[in-house]
Protein backbone atom coordinates (compact mmCIF):
# COMPACT_ATOMS: atom_id res chain seq x y z
CA UNK A 1 0.00 0.00 0.00
CA UNK A 2 1.27 3.51 -0.91
CA UNK A 3 0.33 7.11 1.20
CA UNK A 4 0.95 9.92 -0.80
CA UNK A 5 -0.43 13.99 -1.18
CA UNK A 6 -3.93 13.84 -1.78
CA UNK A 7 -4.70 17.65 -2.04
CA UNK A 8 -7.44 18.79 -3.86
CA UNK A 9 -5.50 20.78 -6.23
CA UNK A 10 -3.70 18.03 -7.43
CA UNK A 11 -0.88 15.95 -4.71
CA UNK A 12 1.24 13.61 -6.38
CA UNK A 13 1.19 9.74 -5.03
CA UNK A 14 2.55 6.96 -7.08
CA UNK A 15 4.03 6.26 -10.14
CA UNK A 16 1.50 5.98 -13.37
CA UNK A 17 1.12 2.64 -15.43
CA UNK A 18 -1.42 1.07 -17.27
CA UNK A 19 -4.23 -1.13 -15.20
CA UNK A 20 -6.14 -3.99 -15.81
CA UNK A 21 -9.81 -3.34 -14.30
CA UNK A 22 -12.95 -5.41 -13.68
CA UNK A 23 -16.15 -3.92 -15.48
CA UNK A 24 -17.72 -3.68 -11.88
CA UNK A 25 -18.00 -0.40 -9.92
CA UNK A 26 -15.28 0.83 -7.41
CA UNK A 27 -16.48 1.84 -4.62
CA UNK A 28 -19.08 0.41 -1.64
CA UNK A 29 -21.19 2.81 -0.19
CA UNK A 30 -23.95 2.63 2.32
CA UNK A 31 -26.42 3.18 -0.82
CA UNK A 32 -25.50 -0.66 -0.96
CA UNK A 33 -27.02 -1.17 2.37
CA UNK A 34 -30.38 0.88 1.24
CA UNK A 35 -30.82 -2.13 -1.47
CA UNK A 36 -30.67 -4.86 1.39
CA UNK A 37 -35.19 -4.76 1.82
CA UNK A 38 -36.70 -4.06 5.35
CA UNK A 39 -37.97 -8.05 5.49
CA UNK A 40 -33.92 -9.02 5.63
CA UNK A 41 -33.12 -6.45 8.42
CA UNK A 42 -33.84 -7.58 12.38
CA UNK A 43 -37.21 -6.23 13.73
CA UNK A 44 -35.95 -4.54 17.05
CA UNK A 45 -38.30 -6.16 19.42
CA UNK A 46 -39.68 -6.08 22.91
CA UNK A 47 -38.18 -9.39 24.06
CA UNK A 48 -35.18 -10.26 26.91
CA UNK A 49 -32.09 -8.18 27.03
CA UNK A 50 -30.34 -11.66 25.93
CA UNK A 51 -33.04 -11.49 23.14
CA UNK A 52 -31.97 -8.62 22.18
CA UNK A 53 -28.65 -8.92 22.18
CA UNK A 54 -29.57 -11.99 19.72
CA UNK A 55 -31.57 -10.40 17.18
CA UNK A 56 -28.78 -7.30 17.19
CA UNK A 57 -25.68 -10.09 16.72
CA UNK A 58 -27.86 -11.39 13.66
CA UNK A 59 -28.78 -8.34 12.26
CA UNK A 60 -25.05 -7.21 12.34
CA UNK A 61 -23.87 -11.32 10.47
CA UNK A 62 -26.59 -10.37 7.79
CA UNK A 63 -25.43 -6.96 7.22
CA UNK A 64 -21.43 -8.08 7.16
CA UNK A 65 -22.36 -11.38 4.63
CA UNK A 66 -24.46 -8.55 2.56
CA UNK A 67 -21.55 -6.47 2.18
CA UNK A 68 -19.32 -9.68 1.55
CA UNK A 69 -21.91 -10.71 -1.06
CA UNK A 70 -21.26 -6.93 -3.01
CA UNK A 71 -17.45 -6.59 -2.20
CA UNK A 72 -16.51 -10.03 -3.84
CA UNK A 73 -18.33 -8.77 -7.42
CA UNK A 74 -15.20 -5.82 -7.27
CA UNK A 75 -12.58 -8.84 -6.26
CA UNK A 76 -12.75 -7.78 -2.73
CA UNK A 77 -13.07 -9.55 0.48
CA UNK A 78 -14.61 -7.57 3.65
CA UNK A 79 -13.34 -8.54 6.99
CA UNK A 80 -15.04 -9.51 10.03
CA UNK A 81 -13.90 -6.69 11.61
CA UNK A 82 -16.15 -4.62 9.82
CA UNK A 83 -19.34 -6.00 11.08
CA UNK A 84 -19.41 -3.22 13.55
CA UNK A 85 -18.82 0.12 11.42
CA UNK A 86 -21.27 -1.59 8.57
CA UNK A 87 -24.01 -1.81 11.71
CA UNK A 88 -23.11 1.99 12.69
CA UNK A 89 -23.32 3.00 9.29
CA UNK A 90 -26.82 1.61 8.77
CA UNK A 91 -27.87 2.20 12.26
CA UNK A 92 -27.00 5.86 11.78
CA UNK A 93 -28.14 6.81 8.11
CA UNK A 94 -31.59 4.77 7.90
CA UNK A 95 -33.68 7.27 7.29
CA UNK A 96 -32.92 8.95 10.32
CA UNK A 97 -30.01 11.11 8.76
CA UNK A 98 -29.49 13.06 5.83
CA UNK A 99 -25.66 12.65 4.57
CA UNK A 100 -24.50 16.19 4.25
CA UNK A 101 -23.33 17.53 0.77
CA UNK A 102 -19.72 18.87 0.40
CA UNK A 103 -20.80 23.21 0.36
CA UNK A 104 -19.78 24.43 -3.06
CA UNK A 105 -20.77 27.66 -4.83
CA UNK A 106 -22.19 27.21 -8.76
CA UNK A 107 -20.52 30.17 -10.97
CA UNK A 108 -21.71 28.70 -13.94
CA UNK A 109 -23.26 26.13 -16.06
CA UNK A 110 -22.38 25.61 -19.02
CA UNK A 111 -25.82 24.09 -21.61
CA UNK A 112 -26.36 22.75 -25.42
CA UNK A 113 -29.82 22.16 -26.09
CA UNK A 114 -31.22 21.11 -23.06
CA UNK A 115 -28.35 19.54 -21.53
CA UNK A 116 -25.67 20.33 -19.36
CA UNK A 117 -22.29 20.49 -19.71
CA UNK A 118 -20.71 21.35 -17.41
CA UNK A 119 -20.73 23.27 -14.35
CA UNK A 120 -17.62 25.47 -13.09
CA UNK A 121 -17.71 25.86 -9.00
CA UNK A 122 -16.00 27.13 -6.21
CA UNK A 123 -14.74 24.96 -3.13
CA UNK A 124 -13.91 26.46 -0.22
CA UNK A 125 -10.66 25.66 1.68
CA UNK A 126 -11.66 22.60 3.87
CA UNK A 127 -10.37 20.04 5.84
CA UNK A 128 -10.58 15.98 4.25
CA UNK A 129 -9.66 12.95 5.78
CA UNK A 130 -7.87 10.59 2.78
CA UNK A 131 -5.77 7.51 2.28
CA UNK A 132 -3.75 7.20 -0.88
CA UNK A 133 -3.79 2.92 -1.47
CA UNK A 134 -2.30 1.25 -4.06
CA UNK A 135 -3.67 -2.42 -4.41
CA UNK A 136 -3.63 -5.30 -7.52
CA UNK A 137 -6.72 -3.28 -9.43
CA UNK A 138 -8.44 -0.10 -9.35
CA UNK A 139 -11.14 -1.35 -7.75
CA UNK A 140 -9.57 -2.93 -4.91
CA UNK A 141 -7.76 0.19 -4.24
CA UNK A 142 -11.06 1.94 -4.26
CA UNK A 143 -13.09 -0.36 -1.67
CA UNK A 144 -10.24 -1.31 0.48
CA UNK A 145 -9.56 2.35 0.75
CA UNK A 146 -13.35 3.46 1.48
CA UNK A 147 -13.58 0.58 4.17
CA UNK A 148 -10.37 2.29 6.14
CA UNK A 149 -12.08 5.43 6.00
CA UNK A 150 -15.48 3.82 6.93
CA UNK A 151 -13.88 2.74 10.08
CA UNK A 152 -12.46 6.25 10.72
CA UNK A 153 -16.12 7.54 10.73
CA UNK A 154 -16.91 4.81 12.91
CA UNK A 155 -15.53 5.73 16.01
CA UNK A 156 -12.09 4.85 15.56
CA UNK A 157 -10.99 8.23 16.19
CA UNK A 158 -10.02 10.90 18.65
CA UNK A 159 -13.39 12.33 19.60
CA UNK A 160 -14.48 8.26 19.65
CA UNK A 161 -17.57 9.44 18.30
CA UNK A 162 -19.60 8.71 15.03
CA UNK A 163 -18.38 11.68 12.41
CA UNK A 164 -21.54 11.36 9.90
CA UNK A 165 -21.36 10.55 6.29
CA UNK A 166 -20.90 13.01 3.39
CA UNK A 167 -21.06 13.37 0.02
CA UNK A 168 -19.45 12.92 -2.34
CA UNK A 169 -16.50 10.50 -1.45
CA UNK A 170 -14.05 11.47 -4.17
CA UNK A 171 -11.37 9.39 -5.55
CA UNK A 172 -8.30 11.41 -6.87
CA UNK A 173 -6.85 9.59 -10.29
CA UNK A 174 -3.83 10.14 -12.00
CA UNK A 175 -2.59 9.60 -15.74
CA UNK A 176 -0.49 9.77 -18.08
CA UNK A 177 -0.03 12.96 -20.00
CA UNK A 178 -2.19 11.38 -23.30
CA UNK A 179 -5.31 10.10 -20.87
CA UNK A 180 -4.70 6.86 -22.14
CA UNK A 181 -3.67 4.82 -18.50
CA UNK A 182 -4.10 5.34 -14.53
CA UNK A 183 -2.03 5.21 -12.01
CA UNK A 184 -2.43 1.96 -10.08
CA UNK A 185 -2.32 4.40 -6.98
CA UNK A 186 -5.49 6.22 -6.01
CA UNK A 187 -6.41 8.49 -3.00
CA UNK A 188 -10.22 7.93 -1.30
CA UNK A 189 -11.16 11.14 0.43
CA UNK A 190 -13.94 12.11 3.30
CA UNK A 191 -14.87 15.55 3.91
CA UNK A 192 -15.81 15.90 7.24
CA UNK A 193 -18.76 17.33 8.26
CA UNK A 194 -19.02 21.34 8.97
CA UNK A 195 -18.84 20.43 13.37
CA UNK A 196 -15.09 18.87 12.93
CA UNK A 197 -13.99 21.24 9.99
CA UNK A 198 -12.35 23.49 13.26
CA UNK A 199 -10.82 20.78 15.10
CA UNK A 200 -10.78 17.57 12.82
CA UNK A 201 -10.60 14.60 14.73
CA UNK A 202 -6.79 12.54 14.38
CA UNK A 203 -7.58 8.59 13.14
CA UNK A 204 -6.09 5.87 14.94
CA UNK A 205 -5.12 4.55 11.73
CA UNK A 206 -1.65 5.92 10.21
CA UNK A 207 -2.85 5.32 6.79
CA UNK A 208 -5.27 8.12 7.11
CA UNK A 209 -4.04 11.09 6.98
CA UNK A 210 -6.08 14.80 7.77
CA UNK A 211 -5.58 17.55 5.33
CA UNK A 212 -6.77 21.05 4.52
CA UNK A 213 -7.27 21.43 0.86
CA UNK A 214 -7.15 24.97 -0.32
CA UNK A 215 -10.02 26.40 -1.54
CA UNK A 216 -10.08 25.35 -5.24
CA UNK A 217 -12.29 26.18 -8.53
CA UNK A 218 -13.34 22.78 -10.43
CA UNK A 219 -15.28 21.97 -13.80
CA UNK A 220 -17.33 18.96 -13.18
CA UNK A 221 -19.51 16.79 -15.68
CA UNK A 222 -22.10 14.38 -14.61
CA UNK A 223 -22.04 10.83 -16.06
CA UNK A 224 -24.18 7.62 -14.93
CA UNK A 225 -22.79 4.25 -14.47
CA UNK A 226 -19.80 2.11 -13.44
CA UNK A 227 -16.84 3.48 -12.81
CA UNK A 228 -13.74 1.51 -13.91
CA UNK A 229 -10.61 2.35 -15.87
CA UNK A 230 -11.92 2.62 -18.74
CA UNK A 231 -14.85 4.59 -18.23
CA UNK A 232 -13.46 7.31 -15.90
CA UNK A 233 -10.36 7.74 -18.66
CA UNK A 234 -13.17 8.08 -21.60
CA UNK A 235 -15.19 10.82 -19.18
CA UNK A 236 -11.57 12.63 -18.57
CA UNK A 237 -11.09 13.20 -22.63
CA UNK A 238 -15.04 13.97 -22.85
CA UNK A 239 -14.55 16.89 -20.72
CA UNK A 240 -11.02 17.85 -21.97
CA UNK A 241 -12.78 18.15 -25.63
CA UNK A 242 -15.90 20.18 -24.35
CA UNK A 243 -13.38 22.70 -22.21
CA UNK A 244 -11.40 23.46 -25.25
CA UNK A 245 -8.90 25.03 -23.01
CA UNK A 246 -6.37 22.55 -21.90
CA UNK A 247 -4.38 25.44 -19.95
CA UNK A 248 -6.96 26.30 -17.81
CA UNK A 249 -6.89 22.83 -15.86
CA UNK A 250 -4.55 20.62 -14.21
CA UNK A 251 -4.40 17.71 -16.79
CA UNK A 252 -2.79 14.83 -14.88
CA UNK A 253 -4.79 14.78 -11.78
CA UNK A 254 -8.62 14.14 -11.75
CA UNK A 255 -11.42 13.28 -9.32
CA UNK A 256 -13.88 10.66 -9.54
CA UNK A 257 -16.93 11.90 -6.95
CA UNK A 258 -19.80 9.52 -6.46
CA UNK A 259 -22.73 10.04 -4.81
CA UNK A 260 -24.77 6.53 -4.88
CA UNK A 261 -24.44 3.16 -5.03
CA UNK A 262 -22.18 0.95 -7.98
CA UNK A 263 -24.78 -1.46 -8.07
CA UNK A 264 -26.97 1.08 -9.23
CA UNK A 265 -27.26 0.58 -13.12
CA UNK A 266 -27.62 4.61 -12.73
CA UNK A 267 -25.23 5.59 -10.63
CA UNK A 268 -24.71 9.39 -10.08
CA UNK A 269 -21.03 10.46 -10.74
CA UNK A 270 -19.10 13.77 -11.67
CA UNK A 271 -15.76 14.14 -13.29
CA UNK A 272 -13.44 16.64 -11.94
CA UNK A 273 -10.76 19.23 -13.72
CA UNK A 274 -9.18 21.27 -11.57
CA UNK A 275 -8.66 24.90 -12.27
CA UNK A 276 -4.83 25.32 -12.42
CA UNK A 277 -3.68 28.46 -8.70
Amino acid sequence: MDRGGCRLNGGQGGESGGLSSGAGGGMITLEDLESFSEDQQSDSGNGSLEEGETMADDEQERLLHYWQDVARGHQVEVPRDMAGPIQQLTTNNDGTQDRQPVPSTLIIRKEKCGTVLYEKRHYEKAYWACITIQEETYEQSICHGFMKLMRYICQQNSSGSYLGMTIPIVTVVRTDEAHTALSQAVTVAYYLPPEFQGQPPQPFDGDIIIEEWPATIIYARAFSGATNEQTILNEINVLADILESPGIFLSDSFIVASYSSPADANRRNEIWFLERP
